[in-house]
C-alpha cells in the first residue's frame, strides 16, 4: 500500500514536471511508461496552476484592483506552464488558418515560428480571457470567483486529456512535441481517477450556483466541436490541437459562466423586455 501510494505521488510529480516549470525533486524516477500514466493527473495540474492564479489575484486585488490583479494572475499561470498551451493554440491557428491540405497544415504546425494567424489568435484569446475574468470578478463574490478560476483550469485540462482517449493522433510520433503520451490511452481505472480530480472542484462550484453546470457541459460541447473540426481537417489531433483545446475550453468556461451568472441576476421582466426589443 505504501509503495503504491509512493508510486502515485511520483506519477503526479512527473505530470508536474512535464506540464509545468515548477521544480520537482531531481532524483524523481522517470520512464516513458510513468509519463504515459501520469496523464491521469493532468486535471490535478490544473488545480495547481489555477491555485497559483488565485494566489496572485488574492494578493494583488486589494492593492491594484481587479483589472490589474487578473492580468498579473494570468502572467503567473503563463510563467508556471511556460506558455505550454498558448504555444499550441498559436500553432493551431497558424496551421488551420494558413493551410488547407492536411500535409500543409501539419507542416505549418511543426514550424516553431509564429505567423499572422497565431499572433492574431493569441491576441484575441488572451484579451477575451482577461476581459471575461475581470467581468466575472466584478459580478461574483470572491469565493465563487476563486472556484471558477480553479475549475476552468482543471476542467479544460480534463477535456484536452480526453481527446487522447477518444480521437486519433495524426502527426508523425517521432517528430511529435508530445511523443511520450500521444499513443497511450488511459485505462478505465486511470480515467476515473482523472475525472474524480475534476468532480471535487466542479461540485463545489455547482453547490454555490447550480446553474453553472451549463458552463461545465458547455466546455465539453466546445471541445467536441473543435476536435471534430480538427478531425475533419487533418484526421484527428496533434499536440498543438490539445493545447488549443485546453485554451478554448478554459475561455469558454469563463464566457459561459459570465452569461449564466448575468442572466441569473437579471429579473425575468428585464430578460423578457430584452428579447422583445
Amino acid at each position: 500500500m505504501r509503495n503504491a501510494l509512493k508510486y502515485e505521488v511520483q506519477l503526479c510529480l512527473t505530470a508536474l514536471m512535464f506540464y509545468t516549470r515548477i521544480p520537482v525533486p531531481a532524483k524523481l524516477p522517470f520512464s516513458q511508461n510513468r509519463l504515459n500514466r501520469s496523464r491521469k493527473y493532468f486535471p490535478a495540474i490544473g488545480i495547481i496552476v489555477g491555485s497559483i492564479a488565485v494566489l496572485f489575484y488574492s494578493i494583488c486585488v486589494s492593492y491594484t484592483g481587479s483589472t490589474l490583479a487578473v492580468l498579473i494572475s494570468m502572467c503567473a499561470t503563463v510563467l508556471a506552464t511556460g506558455a505550454f498551451h498558448e504555444d499550441g493554440f498559436a500553432d493551431s491557428c497558424d496551421g488551420l488558418g494558413g493551410g488547407w491540405e492536411k500535409d500543409t497544415v501539419l507542416k505549418i504546425m511543426k514550424d516553431s515560428r509564429i505567423g499572422t494567424y497565431g499572433t492574431i489568435g493569441l491576441l484575441f484569446i488572451l484579451t477575451i480571457k482577461a476581459v471575461s475574468l475581470i467581468e466575472l470578478s466584478r459580478i461574483t463574490q470572491f469565493e465563487l470567483f476563486i472556484f471558477l478560476y480553479i475549475c476552468a483550469h482543471t476542467w479544460s485540462r480534463q477535456c484536452a486529456s480526453c481527446a487522447i482517449d477518444f480521437f486519433n493522433y495524426v502527426q508523425d510520433i517521432e517528430q511529435s512535441k508530445v511523443k511520450p503520451i500521444t499513443d497511450h490511452k488511459l485505462s478505465a481505472f486511470d480515467q476515473c481517477i482523472s475525472l474524480v480530480t475534476c468532480v471535487a472542484v466542479i461540485i463545489i462550484v455547482i453547490l454555490i450556483n447550480a446553474h453553472l453546470i451549463i458552463a461545465v457541459l458547455g466546455c465539453v460541447i466546445i471541445a467536441c466541436l473543435f476536435l471534430k473540426y480538427s478531425e475533419k481537417r487533418i484526421g484527428g489531433y496533434t499536440g498543438d490541437i490539445l493545447g488549443a483545446t485546453q485554451q478554448l475550453t478554459e475561455v469558454s468556461f469563463y464566457i459561459i459562466s459570465l452569461f449564466v451568472l448575468s442572466a441569473n441576476s437579471t429579473p425575468s421582466s428585464a430578460i423578457a423586455n430584452t428579447i422583445l426589443l
